[in-house]
């Protein structure tokens, strides 16, 4: 009998969804490879595999679970547009990794169900803000829910990136609650 003990991970798929939002922290989704994910974890590089089959399916489950996060941070927010667009900015930076891979549609499996129930969990939160403030009432709603997402996401997009002045300042949420009402005037 062998005085080696076989290697035991707790939760290997939680620890690798771990080690991806380090690595696509470090280097962006694209540069993510599951053999470096296994350095990271500490595992035989076969490992990823058998959790996630490739790189698509790793990343699909990173987009759910940002959704579910992201519909999470939403609900927390209440049910006020300004507090939901600010908890939708507050998702972006907190949890980057996600927020990236979230909308790259091309890096994962867009259609599966985890991803489909995770994305309408997260558009019903932001769904319900909407409909529960009287500045954002409109003939169309629908019109009404995309100019919403376009500002809070591009607002987001643009703090991530560093494109924005830097008059700005340097807290987001703070930028955010200055920008976002501006959608009502």
């Amino acid at each position: 009998m062998s005085a080696t003990k076989a290697y035991h991970h707790g939760d290997l798929r939680r620890a690798l969804l771990a080690s991806a939002v380090d690595a696509i922290a470090e280097s962006g989704p694209a540069a993510l490879s599951l053999r470096d994910l296994a350095r990271r974890a500490g595992v035989s590089h076969a490992a990823p595999a058998h959790h996630f089959g490739d790189k698509a399916g790793l990343l699909t489950a990173l987009a759910a679970q940002g959704f579910d996060l992201l519909a999470e941070e939403l609900r927390q927010s209440g049910t006020d547009l300004l507090e939901a667009g600010v908890g939708y900015v507050r998702f972006a930076v907190r949890h980057r990794a996600h927020f990236e891979v979230m909308f790259a549609p091309g890096l994962y499996r867009r259609d599966l169900p985890e991803v489909t129930a995770a994305r309408d969990r997260a558009t019903a939160a932001l769904r319900e803000a909407i409909a529960r403030n009287p500045d954002a009432s409109a003939s169309d709603p629908q019109a009404t829910r995309l100019a919403t997402w376009s500002i809070v996401h591009g607002f987001a997009t643009l703090w991530l990136s560093g494109a924005l002045p830097a008059e700005v300042g340097t807290d987001p949420e703070t930028a955010a609650r200055n920008v976002i009402p501006l959608l009502f005037r």
